[in-house]
């Protein structure tokens, strides 16, 4: 097996943009170009033009770059994420990867039949019925009949199309035609799967089984390129993350902190920050902030975080003059704005001890499995105990928080989205309860199930 499955070297795609600018007319106009209209006709069938016949008005042109000299490889097996705002490259990429457009300039190699789904229906001939789209879909990806009828079954069973399988396409829904176009470039057998937003369309079961699929195809050596907005599902299926910007690869790298700089670029925060000039340093008469960090369980400055780890959110300020008793703090506050809690410092040492002049560094540990997944921006400030703010800095700091579909944090085996601003992992006890007078048949099953 080739070590590489995706070569990209140097991809640059550009378009050039032509603004077409009409003369705007007159009624005089209007006129004259009616009445000239038969000998402009017999001049052009004559063809004889003339100085004076009407030139188009074509205006001004520009080249956009869709893709800047994007390079990278891919191995076999691996899953790969691709991130960005709209317009990034993230599809043109997959198209010119699909061999779909070619690029303007560089190279892509590609080492292994590819199998795509940029759209939903991509492919797909609304005249034939499901059935034959499969089979035709096969056909163009270089599979054997014999192939297609043994994988045939499948795909009608996951795409849950059984009863309209020998339905023409145009009659489907959306998310039918959607079930129907993944199941087949997902079961037959690409060695590698071209994704773009597939999970756009669909409830939360149909997205729990498209990434269950796609990990499948991962763990059996085969190599997924999975673009989406979902940054959830991105954090769950991919360990590794394309953040493109303005056609221009920024981070390759781990999902988690391509992912959190991907998050951060967009809200213009990071999860660290320092004050080091006396003069812009947030500050009152008897304490001023120094810096602000967010770190994960291994002390590491993070700004993406497992939400089953540790996080450690960090405060560096000076107290200038001593005797007074001090209370530093921090908000959280979700992507909503809603506040999720807020965390006063309450250190023995120094809890209700009046702190003396000095440098001063206080941490507060938020356990794993309390946070709810998305953004958290932190507020962070310190009052004296008589309630006078001594600094107040909202927003100076933020970190996201990544869930998987691991089943062993809070969510469990849930797919969907789950609503709230902390998502605590409780204890939970279920108590069954035979109903009286069972029959021998429920009781053999209960004897099963609690062996």
């Amino acid at each position: 097996m080739n070590s590489i499955a995706i070569k990209a070297d140097g991809l640059s795609k550009s378009y050039r943009i032509v603004a077409f600018q009409a003369k705007y007319g007159t009624l005089r106009d209007a006129l004259s170009q009616a009445f000239t209209a038969p000998f402009r006709a017999l001049r052009t069938r004559l063809r004889t033009p003339r100085n004076d016949d009407p030139q188009p008005q074509h205006g001004r042109s520009e080249i956009y770059h869709a893709l800047r000299d994007v390079s990278f490889d891919i191995q076999p097996g691996e899953i790969v994420g691709v991130i960005g705002r709209n317009g990034a490259g993230k599809s043109t990429l997959l198209k010119i990867l699909s061999r779909i457009t070619e690029p303007s300039s560089g190279v892509a190699d590609i080492y292994g039949r590819v199998g795509s789904l940029l759209e939903v229906g991509t492919g797909f001939h609304q005249e034939l019925s499901g059935r034959e789209n499969v089979f035709l879909n096969g056909a163009i990806l270089g599979m054997k009949k014999a192939e297609i009828e043994r994988k045939f079954d499948e795909i009608v069973n996951f795409a849950e199309v059984e009863r309209f399988v020998d339905t023409a396409v145009k009659h489907y829904s959306t998310g039918m035609q959607l079930r129907l176009a993944f199941a087949v470039a997902a079961h037959l057998e690409p060695e590698i799967l071209l994704v773009d937003e597939v999970l756009a369309v669909g409830d939360a079961r149909f997205q729990k089984k498209c990434l269950s699929k796609m990990q499948d195809v991962g763990q059996q050596g085969r190599t997924v390129l999975f673009v989406s907005h979902n940054m959830t599902a991105v954090t769950r299926l991919c360990k590794r993350c394309l953040l493109l910007d303005q056609g221009q690869l920024v981070k390759d790298g781990s999902s988690h902190e391509v992912i959190g700089a991907y998050m951060h670029s967009e809200s213009g925060t990071t999860a660290k920050r320092e004050w080091r000039d006396d003069k812009t340093a947030p500050a009152g008469e008897v304490a001023r902030l120094r810096a602000v960090k967010v770190s994960d369980s291994e002390g590491a400055v993070s700004e993406a975080v497992d939400i089953r780890e540790s996080v450690h959110v960090e405060m560096e300020y000076e107290v200038l003059r001593s005797g007074m008793v001090l209370l530093p703090f921090f908000v959280f506050t979700n992507e909503e704005g809603v506040m999720a809690f807020a965390a006063n410092d309450l250190d023995p040492d120094w809890r209700g001890r009046a702190r003396p002049q000095g440098h001063y560094r206080s941490v507060a540990e938020i356990p794993g499995n309390l946070l709810a997944e998305g953004m958290l921006f932190v507020g962070v400030g310190l009052i004296t105990d008589a309630n006078v703010v001594q600094f107040y800095e909202s927003d100076a700091v933020a970190f996201h928080v990544v869930d998987s579909l691991d089943g062993n944090s809070a969510r469990g085996d849930y797919a969907g989205t789950m609503e709230g601003v902390v998502r605590p992992m409780l204890k939970w006890q279920t108590v069954f309860k035979r109903p009286a007078g069972s029959s021998a048949k429920v009781k053999e099953q209960y004897a099963r199930i609690t062996r």
